[in-house]
């Protein structure tokens, strides 16, 4: 499975036009449902400060910043998970992403269609949660009817499976997401085959209107639903994404300083997606290139090393390691050494996010 988001939602809430602005592409975006059907795909790089910091520093002939993939997929409805719409489709899709992007429309505006006739995100997140389940319930119960089968022969592992599976319908036919289930390790390995939907890690997208940001009735009553889901929210206005897109750099930031804002909103869902997956980055430099590298959480120095090429954890000896804030603020590798800031580590180390690596091996 990639590390990649699934960006989902009803139709016409705006899903495609924050893909458009994401990617600078020119997805359609059409108002009326289900103008996307094949899924888009898109690279986009993660903004990060500090990559910056250290290609200033530096002065680097290459910068080569961490990057997070979306995928557009098409427009769920109510029954999706009996085929209704794009069901199907929809489902199949959204397996192979590593996490779910839930874009809500937070505005009002008779020109553009809902799907069920009102603006309510708080119903449109109970569809998509709703649907999500019953696809996974399939799943649970078509794997559950094989388990008792081998249970019934006498097969152990077939018996403690199946013990598993039952706690997981309970928690389904209750129409809750099975990653508010505690589960124990061993557990979610078993269950990892299956690429079930509500154990993906998620996130809102409120799509508001240029106004909405401040004392918008769907835009608070999302937040709070979120709240008991413990899920991110990040509110931005895709129109204005969009325009923002189409500008270069010197025209973007006289935008954003007449809009009131530091950053596009998109910095913000970009890097709220890239740790809702799990991942953080950390950085090589040097005169040749300056590099964010993409990891997992707890991700050891050979692992880290092993991103790089597999002959650097296959023969892992040390990483010399300084933090990003040493870096920048004695000046640069040498100085921070002579600071005493670079630390000899060894196997055992789990990298921090920022963390500046010099990887040490010999194959």
């Amino acid at each position: 499975m990639s590390l990649s988001c699934g960006i989902v939602g009803l139709p016409n809430v705006g899903k495609s036009t924050l893909f458009n602005a994401l990617t600078s592409s020119e997805i359609s975006a059409e108002n009326y449902p289900f103008c996307t059907i094949e899924p888009n795909t898109g690279i986009v790089e993660l903004p990060d400060q500090r990559l910056q910091a250290l290609a200033n520093l530096i002065n680097p002939s290459k910068v080569l910043p961490a990057i997070v993939e979306f995928v557009d997929i098409a427009g769920l409805v109510s029954g999706a998970s009996k085929g209704e719409g794009l069901g199907n489709k929809f489902l199949s899709n959204i397996r192979e992403t590593a996490a779910i992007i839930n874009v809500m429309r937070c505005f009002d505006d008779s020109n553009i269609v809902h799907v069920n006739g009102s603006v309510d995100p708080v119903s449109d997140a109970e569809t998509i949660a709703t649907e999500l389940a019953l696809a996974d319930l399939a799943s649970i119960e078509r794997q559950l009817t094989k388990s008792e089968k081998l249970a019934r022969t006498g097969d152990k592992e077939a018996k403690n499976y199946c013990g598993l599976l039952e706690k997981c319908r309970s928690h389904l036919n209750t129409v809750k997401p099975l990653r508010s289930l505690s589960l124990e390790l061993n557990e979610l390995e078993l269950l990892k085959p299956f690429c079930l939907l509500t154990l993906k890690p998620m996130m809102f997208v409120a799509n508001v209107a240029e106004d909405g940001f401040k004392e918008n009735v769907h835009l608070n009553a999302l937040k709070k639903y979120a709240g008991k889901q413990n899920a991110p929210v990040v509110v931005i206005c895709a129109a204005i994404e969009a325009q923002i897109s189409e500008f270069d750099h010197k025209d973007k930031l006289v935008f954003l300083s007449d809009m009131g804002m530091k950053e596009p909103g998109l910095n913000r869902l970009i890097q709220t997606a890239f740790y809702l997956l799990g991942l953080q980055t950390y950085f090589t430099a040097g005169p040749k290139e300056v590099r964010a590298w993409t990891i997992k959480k707890g991700s050891t120095a050979p692992q880290a090393a092993g991103i790089i090429h597999t002959d650097f954890e296959r023969g892992f000896i040390r990483a010399e390691v300084i933090k990003y804030q040493d870096y920048i603020s004695h000046g640069g590798e040498s100085q921070a050494k002579e600071a005493g800031k670079l630390r000899s580590e060894g196997k055992d180390y789990v990298v921090d996010d920022g963390d500046v690596i010099n990887f040490r091996f010999n194959v």
